[in-house]
């Protein structure tokens, strides 16, 4: 009996150095292989391009630190964004997005609402509240929350805009040589609202202004463009999106299908937002909705955010990058191109947001007239927003 007892108190304690270490070193090597930065010399930026990026307003339309175990008032030695590097890019404004749901084996082609979801797992394994572990909602409200832990530490460099009164506080502290950053908080789909629509309340009380749609997966509001079935806006999805447009907050169609789109366009006279997305012209990949789609979401006012991975660019270097915006310009206008990063989306980098003035240079190097390059670094964004924030 003391020999069981004995391997039995061993087996514990191996149990318990076990977990120690996944709660310790699991999330961080996650997060090092999701969201790494590719190893590269300086990006050579001129005297002039280096000049007119510290005139420029810059505002990004998607990234995801939130879902990290990071403290985003410090410079990292991972990931791609935070406050500091946020400041050296010289960044304005940042969306910053909460993701709620993954389903296991995302892919761009085809995934099921059913699958094993990975944030469950992160949550668990970053020791976020149990509040957390099985509600779609909390996980919204809890990343609303560290992000306002971060403003409340350091007020004089983050700011979250809630209404059009704080988006022209931060413009004219940005303009007056303030390190400050202006937060916009954005749901990644809607689905933390778990088919009720007075959690849209919730959710726009706890400070959230972007509300995007889907994700990678159907949902009680309607299809993603990861189906092949491209399902169009369910019934409460219509609630929805008429609740939106009613309210002063954004609409964002990433990731939805492209009969959620034209039935968004149908049914809407708002400025739309596609936050983070390429040119499948540029660009073909499933991921990217056709051209004449996207001039319709231009046409009501709105703005395409590019992104800067592999998967919607081609080329995820600054020149590749600069390539797509050119070719954007193209299709829907020098009005309707904007930034849409999906810095820390689990996607790797050849750039972080430290190193933007890399981006400035190339828009010069494909071309871009400096009125176009002020348009897609912020000033596009800065219409939207004044727009739609009361």
């Amino acid at each position: 009996m003391r020999t069981f007892g004995k391997w039995l108190g061993r087996l514990l304690l191996l149990l318990a150095i076990a977990l120690a270490a996944f709660f310790i070193f699991a999330p961080e090597y996650v997060e090092k292989q999701r969201n790494s930065v590719a190893q590269h010399d300086p990006y050579p930026v001129s005297d002039t391009a280096r000049a007119l990026h510290r005139t420029l307003i810059i505002g990004d339309w998607h990234a995801d630190p939130l879902l990290w175990n990071r403290d985003l008032a410090r410079r990292g030695t991972r990931g791609q964004v935070d406050i500091p590097r946020l400041q050296e890019g010289n960044v304005a404004l940042q969306v910053f997005t909460a993701v709620t749901k993954s389903p296991a084996g995302q892919n761009y082609e085809n995934n099921s609402p059913d699958a094993f979801d990975n944030i469950t797992l992160l949550a668990f394994g970053e020791l976020w509240p149990i509040r957390t572990w099985f509600s779609l909602k909390q996980r919204a409200l809890y990343q609303a929350e560290k992000l306002k832990k971060v403003e409340a530490r350091i007020p004089d460099q983050l700011k979250i805009i809630q209404s059009r009164a704080d988006l022209e506080e931060v413009l004219k502290r940005h303009a007056a040589g303030e390190r400050i950053v202006g937060a916009i908080l954005g749901i990644e789909g809607a689905h933390p609202l778990e088919g009720r629509i007075e959690n849209l309340d919730v959710m726009e009380k706890a400070g959230y202004r972007l509300i995007a749609l889907q994700h990678f997966f159907d949902n009680e509001l309607g299809g993603t463009l990861h189906s092949p079935a491209n399902n169009g806006l369910t019934d409460f999805g219509r609630q929805v999106v008429a609740e939106v447009a009613r309210r002063g907050l954004v609409l964002d169609v990433a990731h939805s299908s492209q009969q959620v789109v034209r039935d968004v366009l149908q049914m809407t006279d708002i400025p739309i937002v596609l936050s983070h997305t390429g040119i499948l012209s540029h660009c073909k990949t499933r991921r990217n909705i056709p051209d004449d789609l996207m001039q319709e979401i231009a046409a009501t006012g709105g703005v395409i955010g590019i992104g800067y991975w592999q998967d919607v660019t081609c080329d995820d270097s600054p020149a590749g990058v600069a390539a797509t915006i050119k070719a954007a310009i193209a299709v829907v206008g020098e009005d309707a191109v904007s930034l849409g990063s999906d810095f820390d989306g689990a996607v790797g980098m050849s750039f972080d947001s430290s190193e933007l003035a890399a981006l400035t240079q190339a828009l010069l190097d494909a071309g871009l007239t400096e009125t176009q390059i002020r348009k897609v670094m912020g000033e596009n964004m800065v219409r939207v927003l004044r727009a739609r924030l009361k």
